[in-house]
Protein backbone atom coordinates (compact mmCIF):
# COMPACT_ATOMS: atom_id res chain seq x y z
CA UNK A 1 0.00 0.00 0.00
CA UNK A 2 2.80 2.40 0.92
CA UNK A 3 4.52 1.90 -2.45
CA UNK A 4 1.31 2.67 -4.36
CA UNK A 5 1.05 6.08 -2.65
CA UNK A 6 4.47 7.24 -3.85
CA UNK A 7 3.57 7.46 -7.59
CA UNK A 8 0.30 9.22 -6.71
CA UNK A 9 2.11 11.74 -4.50
CA UNK A 10 4.68 12.37 -7.24
CA UNK A 11 1.95 12.85 -9.85
CA UNK A 12 0.13 15.36 -7.65
CA UNK A 13 3.34 17.22 -6.86
CA UNK A 14 4.27 17.27 -10.54
CA UNK A 15 0.84 18.63 -11.55
CA UNK A 16 1.06 21.35 -8.90
CA UNK A 17 4.56 22.30 -10.05
CA UNK A 18 3.43 22.52 -13.67
CA UNK A 19 0.40 24.65 -12.72
CA UNK A 20 2.71 27.07 -10.91
CA UNK A 21 4.71 27.57 -14.11
CA UNK A 22 1.77 28.32 -16.42
CA UNK A 23 1.80 31.77 -18.05
CA UNK A 24 -0.89 34.29 -17.15
CA UNK A 25 -3.27 35.54 -19.84
CA UNK A 26 -5.19 38.83 -19.73
CA UNK A 27 -8.96 38.75 -20.23
CA UNK A 28 -12.27 40.53 -19.78
CA UNK A 29 -15.10 38.78 -17.95
CA UNK A 30 -18.17 38.44 -20.16
CA UNK A 31 -20.36 36.20 -17.97
CA UNK A 32 -20.12 34.44 -14.60
CA UNK A 33 -22.07 31.21 -14.06
CA UNK A 34 -21.57 30.41 -10.38
CA UNK A 35 -24.03 27.50 -10.37
CA UNK A 36 -22.30 25.87 -13.34
CA UNK A 37 -18.80 26.71 -12.05
CA UNK A 38 -18.02 28.41 -15.37
CA UNK A 39 -16.85 31.78 -16.58
CA UNK A 40 -16.94 33.28 -20.07
CA UNK A 41 -13.82 35.28 -20.92
CA UNK A 42 -12.69 37.35 -23.88
CA UNK A 43 -9.01 36.46 -23.64
CA UNK A 44 -5.67 37.01 -25.29
CA UNK A 45 -3.44 34.24 -26.58
CA UNK A 46 -3.06 31.29 -24.21
CA UNK A 47 0.47 30.16 -25.02
CA UNK A 48 0.54 26.86 -23.13
CA UNK A 49 -2.67 25.75 -24.90
CA UNK A 50 -1.54 27.09 -28.30
CA UNK A 51 -4.85 29.01 -28.41
CA UNK A 52 -5.39 32.32 -30.22
CA UNK A 53 -7.38 35.20 -28.69
CA UNK A 54 -11.14 34.53 -28.55
CA UNK A 55 -14.20 34.51 -26.30
CA UNK A 56 -15.02 31.19 -24.67
CA UNK A 57 -16.34 29.40 -21.59
CA UNK A 58 -13.96 27.91 -19.02
CA UNK A 59 -14.54 25.64 -16.05
CA UNK A 60 -12.92 26.74 -12.79
CA UNK A 61 -10.85 24.50 -10.50
CA UNK A 62 -12.30 26.28 -7.46
CA UNK A 63 -15.80 27.88 -7.49
CA UNK A 64 -14.60 30.49 -4.96
CA UNK A 65 -12.61 32.08 -7.80
CA UNK A 66 -15.90 33.34 -9.28
CA UNK A 67 -17.28 35.07 -6.17
CA UNK A 68 -15.79 38.55 -6.56
CA UNK A 69 -16.28 38.79 -10.34
CA UNK A 70 -18.86 40.35 -12.64
CA UNK A 71 -19.17 41.07 -16.37
CA UNK A 72 -16.75 43.77 -17.47
CA UNK A 73 -14.04 43.04 -14.89
CA UNK A 74 -10.47 42.84 -16.15
CA UNK A 75 -8.64 39.71 -14.98
CA UNK A 76 -5.60 37.57 -15.59
CA UNK A 77 -5.64 33.79 -15.40
CA UNK A 78 -3.86 30.51 -15.98
CA UNK A 79 -5.58 27.55 -17.60
CA UNK A 80 -4.97 24.04 -18.80
CA UNK A 81 -6.98 21.22 -20.31
CA UNK A 82 -8.28 18.80 -17.65
CA UNK A 83 -10.58 15.86 -18.34
CA UNK A 84 -11.45 17.29 -21.75
CA UNK A 85 -12.41 20.76 -20.44
CA UNK A 86 -10.45 24.00 -20.46
CA UNK A 87 -10.07 24.78 -16.77
CA UNK A 88 -8.89 27.91 -14.98
CA UNK A 89 -6.43 27.20 -12.18
CA UNK A 90 -5.62 30.75 -11.05
CA UNK A 91 -7.79 33.82 -11.56
CA UNK A 92 -6.95 37.32 -10.36
CA UNK A 93 -8.96 40.52 -10.72
CA UNK A 94 -6.84 43.39 -12.00
CA UNK A 95 -6.86 46.61 -9.95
Amino acid sequence: MKHRMIPLALALWSAAALAADLPFTDAEVRRVNTAGQEITLKHGEIKNLDMPPMTMVFKVSDPALLTPLKAGDQVRFTAEQRNGAYTILKLEKKP
